[in-house]
């Protein structure tokens, strides 16, 4: 009997954990097939969105249209998030993980990044070298790129043909490359968690177990409760069909804790799995991985509250609604690789008067909050393009049974 992919990517996520654990340190050795995996998916991203949003957005058939869908993308992602936060603070209420916890802050000093202002992030998004921006993967960037390109196709018409069957050609050539790659899922998923769990192990993970506990639940409650709403009152979709469905990106989000390497994966199941035409997901998806950071959301709750319990610092009802703001506002132009979530925390830490040092105290068991945290940020954007495609009369039923899932 021949054993479905996803199942062998669980399996070799389970056995990974187990060897971590129990072997330890010398797991660090099978780190390079992690590497790999990371490199095959990372090598995909840039011609994958490029060629995949040109389409979808000169599919769109007018600017108009394309406005209409990106006001809905943006306003989805933005009171998801909302409500991240607002989860993250009451599970940081509610489990109080400061509490009784005595570890030692390293006398390293944590500097706030320098970071743009509004205006200035807004004008970063227009690149000055696109070649550059493709170079240097900047998605932000790409999107806009790719969307003057596609709207340019539409104006143009019939001239613009061939220009569209390149892209066409190229977005076929890229799933097919993804479909590869994805073959060597379970050999990566261990080369990157076994290696994560020899290194942390129990010492480290104790001490602050109940702001694990914490993220977890948040991560959990958002997805089950929060997507489910959506996906089901606006898609009218099964959300167990929803999470079977997305249940291969959202392994792989877990393992690679990053949003934009997840990101050939996230289209290939919300296409083939979800029925969401290639039209919104090329379009929601790459944008979501940039912008949509409910699971970080979730965190920044959680570690504000442990923050300022550890320093015995009590935030007001203004310091609350100021968190919320920031963390929200943050998500926009924030990374989807692994760590943009503590950069995120710099900035709500300053908000709200607390000692950046503070960092220190959970940046030990960072990876881990962040293979749950974008394990969400991932099924976020995926559940974005099922409720925009529904409301766009763009989401079909997979031809496929939708007992074997695609992976």
């Amino acid at each position: 009997m021949r054993i479905n992919l996803l199942t062998q990517i669980l399996v070799a996520f389970v056995i990974a954990v187990i060897l971590g654990a129990f072997v330890g340190e010398p797991m660090v050795v099978v780190k390079p097939l992690g590497d790999l995996f990371l490199n095959l998916i990372k090598f995909i991203i840039v011609p994958l969105v490029l060629s995949s949003l040109v389409v979808g957005v000169a599919s769109t058939g007018s600017p108009k249209t394309l406005g209409r869908i990106g006001g809905k993308t943006v306003a989805y992602y933005l009171a998801t998030t909302l409500v991240a936060v607002v989860i993250g603070l009451a599970l940081g209420f509610l489990f109080a993980p400061g509490a009784g916890v005595d570890i030692q802050v390293s006398g390293e000093k944590f500097e706030q990044p320098e970071t743009k202002g509004v205006v200035e992030t807004l004008l970063a998004i227009v690149p000055t070298n696109p070649f550059a921006a493709l170079a240097e993967g900047n998605i932000l960037q790409i999107i806009f790129l790719a969307i003057f390109v596609g709207v340019a196709m539409t104006l143009v018409g019939e001239k613009a043909g061939s220009v569209h069957r390149f892209f066409d050609s190229l977005a076929e050539v890229m799933y097919k490359i993804t479909g590869i790659v994805m073959h060597f899922a379970p050999v990566g998923v261990f080369g990157l968690i076994a290696p994560v769990v020899a290194e942390h192990g129990l010492s480290v993970l104790l001490p602050l177990i109940k702001v694990i506990l914490a993220v977890a639940v948040g991560c959990m409650l958002h997805a089950c409760v929060i997507y489910s709403l959506a996906v089901k009152s606006m898609a009218n979709m099964s959300p167990l069909r929803f999470f079977k469905a997305i249940s291969p990106a959202a392994t792989i989000a877990f393992s690679t804790a990053s949003s934009s390497g997840t990101l050939p994966v996230t289209l290939k199941n919300t296409q083939e799995n979800l029925g969401v035409s290639n039209k919104i997901a090329s379009f929601v998806l790459p944008l979501g991985a940039t912008v949509n950071m409910d699971g970080t959301a979730i965190y920044q709750g959680v570690a504000v509250l442990f923050i300022a319990e550890y320093y015995g610092s009590e935030l007001t009802f203004a310091g609350l609604i100021t968190v919320v703001l920031t963390a929200v506002l943050a998500s926009i132009g924030t990374a989807g690789v692994p760590g943009a979530g503590l950069i995120m925390l710099t900035l709500v830490l300053s908000s709200v008067n607390l000692p950046l040092e503070g960092i220190a105290l959970i940046a030990g068991i960072d990876r881990i909050l962040d293979m749950f945290r974008t394990c969400v940020n991932v099924v976020g954007d995926a559940s974005a393009a099922v409720v925009v495609a529904a409301s766009e009369k763009e989401l079909t039923t997979p031809q496929q049974d939708t007992a074997t899932v695609a992976v």
